[in-house]
């Protein structure tokens, strides 16, 4: 019971933080950097937005060490 609420909790915080990162793209402000947070909260417990921070992780570092 513990483990779906804990779940929920972190999908409804993740979708949330992801949306306001999608408004932050058409007003002033880092909304990629929001929506890259919102996809790290949802990785702590889903498997295909961990996989895709992992990839944007990975592509950061290639472009920095350029």
């Amino acid at each position: 019971m513990l483990k779906l609420v804990r779940r929920l909790m972190v999908t409804i915080i993740g979708s949330a933080v992801i949306l306001v990162g999608v408004v932050l793209l058409f007003a002033p402000g880092p909304g990629t950097l929001v929506i890259i947070a919102g996809l790290a909260v949802l990785g702590s417990e889903y498997d295909r937005p961990k996989a895709w921070v992992v990839a944007l992780r990975e592509r950061a570092e290639r472009v920095l060490n350029r």
